[in-house]
């Protein structure tokens, strides 16, 4: 379990509240409760509610972590 991930989704409401505001589907998110947040989702949910998210390590609910290798295969 990505307990970051859980932190992230407990903030925000539960896993029917940001499937509701990422316009996913339940299942996905409790998905991400194990495998963490795809990237692009955590940074709509950083947009979308930062307030709610402050003191959360995001960057460690992220499903693929950062590193200059994803950078470079990125583009």
């Amino acid at each position: 379990m990505n307990t970051h991930a859980m932190q992230v989704i407990d903030a925000l409401g539960g896993t029917a509240s940001v499937a509701r505001l990422c316009c996913v589907a339940t299942p996905s998110v409790s998905r991400w409760k194990k495998n963490g947040i795809p990237r692009a989702r955590m940074m709509f949910l950083r947009a979308v509610r930062r307030k709610e998210l402050a003191g959360i390590n995001c960057d460690a609910a992220v499903s693929e972590p950062f590193t200059a290798f994803s950078a470079k295969k990125a583009a």
